[in-house]
Formats: structure tokens, C-alpha cells, sequence
């Protein structure tokens, strides 16, 4: 289960990115995340998923 606070998701998030996946789209499929879902979470607090860093900035 992952965090429903989008800041502590933010976090969670960007911490399996740095230390895990290679790519949002991995970390979905691994974790079965609605990538759209995860996508507008962080959207709602003006974040998004910037490739080339592989994180949300």
C-alpha cells in the first residue's frame, strides 16, 4: 500500500525512483499504480514526473 497524503507519496515516490526503477512507468508496473492516478496525485500539489531526472519535480 502506498502513502494517500500526496506529500508523504511525493516523497515515497521519489526516494523507489532514486533507489529502485529506472522509470515511473517501471514503478507502476511493479507496484501495480495507476500511472494516470499517481500522475494527477502529485499534479494536485504542482508536481510532475520529469524523465530525464527520473523524479517529480
Amino acid at each position: 500500500m502506498i502513502p494517500q497524503d500526496p506529500m508523504i507519496l511525493l516523497s515515497y515516490l521519489n526516494t523507489k525512483l532514486r533507489d529502485e526503477y529506472a522509470s515511473l512507468d517501471l514503478l507502476c508496473d511493479d507496484l501495480q499504480l495507476d500511472k494516470a492516478e499517481v500522475s494527477r496525485k502529485m499534479s494536485s500539489i504542482d508536481y510532475s514526473y520529469d524523465e530525464a531526472l527520473n523524479r517529480f519535480v
